[in-house]
């Protein structure tokens, strides 16, 4: 059977270059590792988690504007940061479902 999700979380912490840029990499790490925090809260983890997604939005967002103004971006770099960026709010927008849903069985359960 496959594993799209851990063949996910794998890629997003693959640490590629996007863009003519080779001095700056992009990451998410996303369940690797250390915690990017320390032994931190909840609210710490899911903080970090939609910053890093934010930043990805911004990536695609720097890549499509610079190629809109004739910069030398390849067509396949901008379309590869847009689904990345995609991917991962897709992902984050899960993960929030799952957690509401945790939250409204913990609700019923006290009630």
């Amino acid at each position: 059977m496959s594993d799209p999700i851990g063949a996910a979380a794998r890629g997003l912490g693959s640490g590629r270059t996007l863009g003519p840029d080779a001095g700056h990499t992009y990451t998410v790490d996303i369940g690797k590792g250390a915690h990017p925090f320390g032994p931190g809260s909840f609210g710490e983890t899911i903080g970090g988690f939609v910053d890093q997604v934010s930043g990805l939005e911004e990536v695609a967002g720097d890549l499509r504007a610079r190629y809109l103004r004739g910069e030398p971006v390849e067509i396949h770099t901008v379309t590869a940061a847009a689904e990345e960026a995609g991917i991962a709010l897709d992902l984050m927008v899960e993960i929030r479902n799952k957690v509401l849903d945790a939250y409204r069985t913990l609700v019923n359960m006290q009630s």
